[in-house]
């Protein structure tokens, strides 16, 4: 009687360290597939942090915006993250980030749609400016824009436009594009110029009138007392720089 209670608890002993077993085994089995898989939150704050490394130069605030990304990619975990910007693509507006996973564990790649806003101070006209007006402070204001949404050709710096004349009459409120303004003119047409040529150890100088207007720099026609016309470089005072 004693022998088979005995056999009969060795019975029950090994049939429950059996269900232990075979149930940590199927514990183990339903959690595997939930560590193997890639976690989605990882892969947002990389291209976030993408993002923002690589916009840090730009003027003014970067707002990132990362699209959801889809929970049921079942992407196999990564060691090691990398993104990325595809070919063609750029830092700018509305955008695509991509995201790789190259080991030997795991090789995929996912795109991942963002927004990326540039919020930065931009010059607009302050009040209506006539065509032919020289700018001055009063006639500017920086406003809070994105950047992403301006065209080209804007200005942020006072210093840019300041002393500039209107090419055409400049509606307020609108934002300030470089070819709205000209630098202005140091040579008018018609005015009587002083046609200087330098070289090493002699200068020469003569007088001319000037066939256009021309700015600073610019190369302007000039017809000397002879008749002749000749082309030299606007400068200040008067002066047309002839090249020897």
């Amino acid at each position: 009687m004693v022998k088979s209670l005995m056999v009969h608890r060795v019975v029950l002993i090994s049939s429950l360290s059996a269900l232990i077993t075979f149930s940590l085994s199927l514990f183990a089995s339903q959690q595997e597939p939930v560590n193997q898989y890639q976690d989605i939150s990882l892969i947002k704050k990389t291209v976030e942090d993408f993002i923002y490394r690589n916009t840090a130069t730009l003027p003014g605030q970067i707002i990132a915006n990362v699209d959801k990304i889809d929970q049921r990619h079942n992407l196999p975990k990564c060691p090691e993250l990398e993104a990325f910007v595809p070919t063609g693509g750029r830092l700018w507006g509305k955008t695509s980030i991509g995201v790789r996973c190259n080991s030997q564990l795991a090789t995929w790649t996912l795109y991942v749609l963002a927004e990326i806003n540039v919020m930065a101070s931009v010059l607009h006209i302050a009040r209506p400016v006539s065509s032919g007006k020289a700018l001055v402070d009063e006639d500017i204001a920086p406003q809070i824009v994105n950047l992403t949404q301006m065209p080209d050709g804007i200005f942020t710096d006072a210093k840019q436009v300041i002393g500039k004349v209107a090419t055409s009459n400049l509606t307020a409120g609108q934002p300030l594009r470089s070819q709205m303004l000209r630098a202005p003119h140091v040579i008018l047409r018609g005015q009587k110029v002083s046609l200087v040529v330098q070289g090493r150890g002699f200068s020469i100088s003569s007088e001319g009138q000037a066939l256009a207007d021309a700015a600073e720099g610019q190369v302007v026609q000039v017809r000397n007392k002879s008749g002749k016309i000749i082309s030299g470089l606007a400068r200040m005072n008067a002066i047309v720089e002839i090249q020897p």
